[in-house]
């Protein structure tokens, strides 16, 4: 992998760069959406390329190893021809997905016993494991297994679970290094900054990631409940260490406003369920603000869903229309929401990227987060 920092704003810390996979180039900042169990619901991956722009996508090991199972990823020739995706793909080490399993897993210093969600079946993840599935599934680029510490929690359950997270990372990398992909091109291992929301903390887990000198770095543990300003001065602490040259991805953020204050802190690299996960609900993200398009007040709205996006060339949907489908439950509500989402986050990052290039950020910035965050 290589990660080019072209420039960075004037009145900020936002920053524009390219990351090349073997799989493509990624212009950042970059949204990525979250396909967990190896799809995007309810989007093509043609509507991922040509309607959603999406240049690169998440999936979960945790999912997939569970489903389908390795085996078939593996006879398959890896995810990417699995899911028929031939872009870069990221995968989480399911590090997030074990601790929100908090009911039926265990943490010891091996790695994590857990049971399915599935058919309650018993399983280990442990640092060299979890490196050998994300082998098999064949992401471009993958994460190390960390713990992510319940937010809120003590300082001495923080600092144990990061140091932990910090010895699972060195095992991590001896078990990737002495490793090779199984198709053909290169993968990418990122360590993952924990510390909850404790200053000391967060400093010195990026002050360790950072002196392993990995080819990426992420910053979880956040937007796990805390506040936003305190989710927003922690990812400002950490990319105050964490290297210029390489690329800083934030794990599970977030909203579109999130989105825009975390560029503005030097975060290259988002991923979130939201846009996803909300339209499913009817809630729709526009420049000029949130919709509930479940409301009454849409019924008769004939207008476009948003009148400024590009995303349906040759098919408008009303906010009528797509209410009449939310509230009848059919199937295209979702999948026409979803796509209105995703095609939303994926301009945001691109119109800041813009942005930033020209000199302009800040300011733009601080008018879009005020209209982003009206409920119309």
């Amino acid at each position: 992998m290589d990660f080019k920092l072209l420039t960075t704003d004037k009145g900020s810390k936002a920053r524009a760069g390219e990351l090349t996979t073997d799989h493509g180039t990624v212009q950042t900042p970059i949204f990525m959406p979250v396909g967990t169990a190896g799809t995007v619901k309810g989007v093509h991956q043609r509507e991922l390329k040509d309607d959603v722009q999406a240049q690169i996508i998440l999936g979960n090991t945790y999912h997939l190893y569970l489903r389908p199972g390795l085996d078939t990823i593996q006879k398959a020739g890896g995810l990417h021809k699995f899911n028929g995706w031939d872009g870069p793909i990221l995968t989480d080490s399911g590090g997030y997905q074990v601790y929100s399993l908090s009911e039926i897993r265990k943490i010891k210093e091996e790695g994590a016993t857990f049971k399915s969600h599935i058919d309650g079946s018993k399983h280990l993840f442990t640092p060299e494991n979890v490196m050998d599935i994300q082998r098999i599934i064949g992401a471009d680029i993958i994460m190390a297994f960390d713990e992510c510490a319940p937010y809120p929690c003590d300082y001495s359950y923080a600092r144990k679970s990061m140091d932990m997270t910090h010895r699972w990372l060195k095992r991590c990398c001896d078990q990737f290094d002495k490793t090779e992909g199984l198709y053909g091109y290169n993968q990418t291992l990122f360590p993952i900054i924990q510390g909850s929301t404790y200053k000391d903390l967060r400093v010195r887990s990026a002050e360790t990631i950072a002196s392993f000198e990995r080819e990426g770095n992420a910053i979880g543990g956040l937007s796990v409940g805390e506040p936003a300003e305190e989710m927003y001065e922690m990812t400002d602490i950490v990319c105050n260490i964490l290297p210029k040259d390489k690329p800083r991805y934030l794990m599970g953020v977030g909203t579109p406003v999130n989105l825009l204050e975390c560029i503005a802190l030097g975060i290259d690299m988002f991923d979130c369920v939201m846009p996803t996960r909300n339209a499913r609900n009817g809630m729709l993200f526009t420049k000029n603000g949130i919709i509930n398009i479940r409301n009454e007040k849409w019924k008769n709205d004939f207008s476009p869903i948003d009148a400024s996006s590009d995303l349906y060339s040759d098919q408008v949907y009303t906010k009528a229309y797509l209410r009449h489908l939310m509230h009848a439950k059919e199937l295209l509500g979702a999948q026409i929401a979803s796509l209105h989402n995703l095609h939303f986050y994926l301009w945001l990052v691109k119109e800041a990227r813009k942005k930033i290039i020209e000199g302009e950020f800040i300011q733009w910035k601080n008018k879009m987060v005020v209209e982003l965050g009206k409920r119309l």
